[in-house]
């Protein structure tokens, strides 16, 4: 087993759960993870108890401090994912700033790496090319959502650190795929949970699609590999949103949906859902980001991350069928979230 000290941040997120599992199975005893006092531990249920926690907010530095203690190895995951308005200020605020506290502190204390996960949100578009790779450059644009400007200056950050010395690297993975929570939460389970309840539209878009546990697979190299100051996309496929839904509807046993979701249509959509939420108090299952960003076609180049190791995807219909297995079983269960397994070795 190792014996490194390893900081995750975000720990009972998506990814962060995904990457304690994985660490856990790999051999790494001596993980500590940070959380908010109140954050569920849904996603670690028995790996729950296998690690040491930290109540650490990403702005609270002395919290911080604590829980950089005697840390060789950091994984930066803990941010906010939201698309709604009233989330804006607050997301740039902590995806930014917290970023900056964990960058900082990994300086002062001298940490051997970090891995910080950014997202394809936080990478730049070229004009009249939907062909998206390491070197695309950000530009200030309406398109733009305020998530991935928040997670542009994140990334701002920590190539900030690297230029001051820091050991660092950075993954931006495209839309992350797997089990996770199926409701009321911004993740793809929430897609399966809609598609499953009868949804009929499908957006125009093309997109790019990872299976979270490539992601933390991915991660984990990066860690252990000589690689520094470097991005990489992470992506297994780009698929139009419709062949996507198409088979998440096969994968739980529904009729896919059938009507295109037009401009007129799209706009509509969004402003219901958000008059929907008002009145049931429930997040809105789309937002005006959302419906407009899946109208947009982005195809995300991977040759970066097949190269630097050999390194393999899971095809995006494996997750898609896998996830909606899981689905099907945790629905005869009140939706209690679940977590795709690791194949052995793997």
């Amino acid at each position: 087993m190792s014996t490194k000290k390893i900081l995750i941040t975000g720990a009972t997120g998506f990814i962060g759960s995904y990457l304690v599992r994985y660490l856990l199975q790999q051999g790494h005893s001596n993980l500590r993870c940070t959380r908010q006092q109140n954050s569920s531990l849904a996603l670690l249920k028995d790996a729950a108890d296998k690690v040491e926690w930290a109540n650490a907010d990403l702005l609270d530095i002395p919290a911080l401090e604590e829980a950089m203690q005697g840390v060789e190895q950091v994984y930066h995951c803990a941010a906010i994912v939201s698309f709604h308005e009233k989330d804006n200020r607050n997301m740039l605020k902590i995806n930014r700033e917290g970023t900056a506290n964990v960058v900082n502190l990994a300086l002062d204390f001298g940490i051997e790496k970090l891995v910080h996960v950014s997202s394809v949100a936080a990478i730049g578009r070229k004009p009249n090319d939907p062909t998206i790779d390491e070197q695309t450059t950000w530009q200030d644009a309406e398109y733009n959502s305020p998530y991935g400007v928040s997670k542009h200056w994140a990334e701002m950050e920590v190539w900030r650190g690297i230029a001051e010395g820091l050991n660092a690297v950075i993954v931006n993975p495209a839309n992350v795929l797997g089990s996770g929570f199926w409701k009321g939460r911004t993740s793809t389970g929430q897609i399966f949970h809609n598609i499953w309840k009868g949804l009929r539209f499908h957006p125009l878009g093309t997109s790019g699609f990872v299976d979270v546990r490539d992601v933390v697979r991915f991660m984990v190299l990066l860690m252990e590999s000589e690689v520094s100051g470097e991005r990489f996309i992470l992506s297994a496929e780009s698929l139009p949103f419709k062949r996507l839904f198409d088979e998440i509807a096969a994968s739980v046993d529904v009729g896919p949906p059938t009507i295109p979701v037009t401009p007129l249509i799209r706009e509509v959509a969004w402003r219901v859902a958000w008059l929907s939420s008002k009145i049931t108090g429930q997040p809105p299952f789309i937002t005006k980001q959302t419906a407009r960003s899946s109208a947009r076609t982005f195809f995300y180049d991977n040759r970066k991350s097949l190269t630097v190791f050999p390194f393999q995807y899971t095809p995006v219909s494996q997750t898609v069928q896998e996830t909606g297995a899981q689905f099907l079983r945790n629905a005869k269960k009140d939706f209690e979230p679940d977590v795709l397994p690791f194949g052995v070795g793997n």
